[in-house]
């Protein structure tokens, strides 16, 4: 079958169309952004064919399917109608595919990308398996079983695809501009879960535990009452180590090079999945011992005293723990934040928590608001302003004054955003190469 994606580089559209194409159809897309996206580093690999106008032709038989940025008076929508092609929902074609496969869901407000990332490289290693992680890695083999499905909660997109297991991470405010409160979020999730075969679930948050389950739950955490708990953590500079155990029976000890109690917690999950496939404990840890996070998380560079981490954290438990991470793995550094706020609603909304987020680091910048679905004045509290006023020593910053933070020695700079931070990034690497 061909299939067109419209807005092909963004990190879920541009994963789908990777597991379309290797399932055996014929895949291309268009995108509005001509500059590369770390998200089509897949695409080019499998010679995906991206437009950035209309004037191509498509054929008659061609399933579209496109990225909700693009509005419904967008001049390449208005040509697919006019030319009468069959549209598809995106997280419709996700949930057809799900259906093919014993699908592993992972959803959650936060982590559901790592831990996808996790538990496919452990399975990926053992049993084999297909995968869709947002940011904007997939791969499929129909011979394949199992599928780990990175599965948002956003417009309730996730209601759409068949889970033989539900992972959920946790549950928080978010998506406020589709949700109208976090009862409405628990409520979504609960829905999900309970068309699984099996939910593995993080029992420490309160959130999940207030959902009402109908299926099977094994629960993980740090608290005594979970089914799966890591327990004797030392967190270090070097990693996290961790002891495990299953039903209150020592399991295995752990050690995994990665930073912060939201790993241990993402590591324990896959272990419960990997543990259920039957994937030898001994195997799980050698995998987990050689992992490397995902595209935007966490991501390091680093020139001479100063290291640059890109991370996608986009909400402020996200700001909080990059943050602390980066104080784990770099004690005696000084820990710069350069924020950009994602939509007005979000900002408008978890402001306060934004603030609290940014004054753990030992200086703030933050960027103007980037939103391309929502207008600022239907949201007049939201501001970069209004959240630099709140954190001592913090500043705006943009593209043009990124020499600002030239003036920090030994420092671990950490940008981060789930929009388009990686310029200013580039940017300031720049500076550090001319300056090396």
């Amino acid at each position: 079958m061909k299939y067109y994606c419209i807005g092909i580089k963004g990190s879920g559209m541009a994963t789908l169309a990777e597991i379309l194409y290797d399932l055996g159809n014929e895949v291309s897309g268009y995108d509005d952004y001509k500059g590369h996206k770390f998200t089509q580093d897949g695409l080019d690999k499998r010679g995906i064919k991206i437009f950035y106008d209309g004037n191509h032709e498509l054929d008659k038989d061609t399933i579209v399917t496109y990225s909700k940025a693009f509005s419904d008076t967008h001049p390449e929508i208005v040509r697919i109608k006019n030319l009468g092609l069959k549209i598809i929902e995106y997280n419709e074609l996700i949930g057809e595919i799900s259906k093919k496969f014993k699908t592993i869901g992972v959803c959650g407000t936060h982590g559901k990308t790592t831990t996808s990332t996790m538990i496919s490289h452990v399975l990926r290693e053992t049993k084999g398996c297909n995968y869709f992680i947002g940011d904007g890695t997939g791969f499929a083999d129909s011979k394949n079983e199992l599928f780990v499905l990175e599965s948002c909660e956003y417009k309730k997109h996730f209601l759409s695809y068949s889970p033989y297991y539900a992972v959920v991470t946790n549950i928080e405010l978010e998506h406020t501009e589709c949700y109208k409160d976090i009862n409405e979020i628990i409520e979504a999730f609960e829905t999900f879960s309970n068309r699984a075969n099996l939910v593995i679930a993080c029992g420490d948050d309160l959130n999940v535990r207030k959902m009402n389950l109908k299926v099977p739950a094994l629960y993980y955490g740090f608290n005594d009452d979970n089914d799966i708990i890591a327990k004797n953590v030392k967190l270090t500079h070097e990693g996290s180590n961790f002891d495990v155990y299953i039903k209150w029976d020592f399991y295995g000890h752990f050690d995994v090079p990665l930073f912060g109690e939201h790993m241990v917690l993402n590591a324990l999950a896959c272990i419960g999945v990997c543990d259920m496939q039957g994937v030898k404990k001994d195997v799980i840890h050698d995998l987990l011992h050689t992992f490397e996070n995902a595209k935007r998380r966490f991501k390091e560079r680093v020139f001479k005293d100063v290291v640059t981490i890109d991370d996608y954290a986009h909400h402020p438990t996200e700001v909080k723990v990059t943050i602390n991470s980066a104080r784990q793995k770099y004690p005696d550094k000084e820990i710069v934040a350069v924020f950009l706020p994602n939509t007005y609603s979000r900002t408008e909304v978890l402001m306060d928590d934004f603030v609290s987020a940014l004054k753990l680091a030992d200086k703030a910048y933050v960027m103007d608001i980037h939103c391309d679905r929502e207008r600022q004045e239907d949201y007049p509290n939201a501001s970069s302003d209004n959240i630099i006023k709140q954190v001592p020593n913090a500043e705006k910053i943009s593209i043009e004054t990124v020499d600002k933070l030239l003036k920090h020695k030994n420092a671990a700079i950490c940008f981060m955003s789930c929009a388009n931070i990686y310029e200013i990034l580039d940017k300031f690497h720049a500076l550090l190469e001319n300056k090396k």
